[in-house]
């Protein structure tokens, strides 16, 4: 007898060996003992989660001579024969390869006729998304009203492109992901039936890697004993999938950490000459940031052993929470950028020495303090009408400053004393308004420079207000508004300064909502080119 891979040599044969998915086989197990089965079924859910399987065992304990509290005997001349494919009552089907209105027809014809063994006929359809438009038209009225004879049921990854006629008809079940302690428990079995000596460590690792699939975990397995080898540990596993080593890892994050670029490219160096896939290392160091981000916040962390424990505490002891998150979503962008470059290797190495800048550092993670900072300085001092230019310039270069300072270094920016702040914010001036939104917003506008709003004031210039109903007014930037503006102007205080204001002119209590209209940017910019277009007696011709 040939070899028969691991994932079909252990595919469970009635329900209780299915893991899992118990919601779905109580339920169907209570169907068979009441005799209340469904004509249409449709089995939904990630690859490896047991849909075949199910839709197998259903088969079997529908048509078996001698159920037991729903589940097939696996004895009779029936289940033996589904079993060994040749019942030809119970037929299976691939809607990848067979989609066609005539492959669809060809069953449509079978079903007029009696099973020939068993007491129904059942039409297995995997992957039944894959059936074109037509060839589901042909098995709707099948699909609906079939003889009693027979039973269908479809299995699909993507329930979303059947068409809700088809879904309609069926008995839908959704198949969950299947737990890591799950597919651990049942690959210690295939493990001692198998005689295969392996690790915790390991079958954690299979676990991590199968992502709540059965089939994928027992195919890794399978890879690990190719060799001839019934013993297997983390670091053979690592090897044949191509994981970086944890101590690579740790060493490069710990690098990182310390703004050690040196230490950091030489591990990336390492690791790229043991040939492993540049993406593979950094989804790992995603991850262990992630993790050493969760032992902050819950002290608890799974799937390493007590040295990697012991490494995860340190670093989680030197670094703050603030900058593990700003590593997170640099890590996320490096990843985009990667994604679109044909020089992946050198892209990455760029941003690990990014990433081990303390200038890039401090950027990443004080924009809120640059913008109460200048704020401040600018509440601080008097601005008059003729000022404005001057001080929108002065804006630019503190934002640029404070930009570019080394972490070390602090800006110093000149203070007032509490008695000029308060009469500052004593001589704050409130005005009254009359007519719509639209007339007064400008006005409103004009008091924030008037008031030494400065940053608030140049963040709302050419802006548009309307009232959207009668208890929010919307705020138009028709030019966009740049992530430094949205900090601004997303600041509680600034959001509640607003609102009072326009509360005040409108004499009853309003909220603040920002639109960011792009396209009307685009709709008023594009007159001005055809205009320019139009007098240079250029061709002019818009294309979407």
């Amino acid at each position: 007898m040939g070899y028969t891979a691991l994932y079909r040599k252990f595919r469970p044969l009635n329900f209780s060996e299915m893991v899992g998915q118990e919601h779905i086989t109580r339920t169907l197990k209570n169907q068979i003992i009441a005799n209340r089965v469904g004509h249409a079924y449709l089995f939904n859910g990630g690859r490896g989660t047991g849909k075949t399987s199910a839709a197998k065992i259903l088969a079997r304990a529908i048509n078996c001579l001698n159920p037991k509290d729903g589940e097939p005997c696996n004895e009779c001349e029936i289940c033996k024969g589904a079993i060994s494919g040749s019942l030809t009552d119970i037929v299976e089907m691939d809607a990848a390869s067979n989609n066609s209105v005539e492959d669809i027809r060809s069953i449509r014809e079978e079903v007029n006729f009696l099973p020939t063994k068993a007491k129904y006929r059942v039409y297995i359809i995997d992957e039944v998304h894959m059936l074109s438009t037509g060839a589901f038209n042909a098995l709707l009225k099948t699909l609906e009203e079939p003889p009693e004879h027979v039973k269908f049921i479809l299995a699909t990854t993507e329930p979303q492109k059947l068409p809700a006629t088809i879904l309609s008809r069926c008995q839908r079940f959704d198949f969950k992901k299947i737990s890591n302690q799950d597919i651990i428990k049942r690959l210690e079995i295939v493990c001692k039936e198998s005689n295969i000596e392996i690790t915790k460590e390991a079958l954690n690792i299979i676990a991590t890697l199968s992502e709540g699939a059965m089939r994928d975990a027992l195919s890794i397995l399978e890879r690990c004993i190719q060799d001839g080898e019934n013993q297997i540990n983390e670091d053979k596993i690592k090897d044949l999938v191509g994981i970086p080593k944890m101590v690579f890892v740790h060493d490069i994050v710990q690098a990182i950490i310390n703004y050690d670029v040196d230490l950091a490219l030489i591990t990336v160096n390492k690791v790229l000459e043991d040939g492993k896939d540049i993406s593979n290392l950094l989804w790992e160091i995603v991850k262990y940031v992630k993790d050493i981000l969760l032992y902050k916040a819950t002290k608890n962390v799974e799937l390493y052993s007590e040295e990697e424990k012991q490494k995860i505490t340190k670093i989680a002891e030197e670094v703050e929470k603030e900058r593990l998150m700003n590593l997170v979503y640099a890590f996320s962008e490096l990843e985009n950028e990667m994604k679109y470059s044909t020089q992946k290797t050198i892209i990455f190495q760029a941003g690990i020495i990014k990433l081990c800048s303390k200038m890039s550092a401090s950027n990443q993670g004080d924009l809120e303090q640059r913008v109460d900072k200048i704020e401040k300085y600018l509440r601080n001092h008097t601005v008059s009408s003729n000022q404005v230019q001057p001080m929108n310039t002065d804006i630019k270069m503190a934002y640029s400053v404070q930009a570019n300072k080394p972490a070390s270094q602090n800006t110093s920016i000149p203070k007032e004393s509490k008695t000029t702040n308060s009469s500052k914010e004593s001589s704050y001036k409130t005005a009254t308004y009359s007519g719509k939104i639209e007339e007064y917003w400008p006005k409103i506008v004009n008091d924030l420079k008037q008031n030494g709003k400065i940053v608030l004031y140049t963040n709302l210039i050419n802006t548009r207000a309307r009232e959207i109903n009668d208890m929010t007014v919307g705020i138009e930037f028709p030019n966009g508004l740049t992530s430094f503006g949205r900090t601004v102007l997303e600041k509680q205080e600034n959001i509640k300064e607003l609102s009072n204001l326009v509360s005040m002119a409108s004499g009853k209590p309003m909220n603040i909502k920002y639109i960011t209209n792009v396209e009307s940017r685009k709709q008023s910019e594009e007159p001005t080119i055809k205009k320019i277009a139009n007098e240079s007696d250029i061709p002019f011709q818009v294309i979407e």
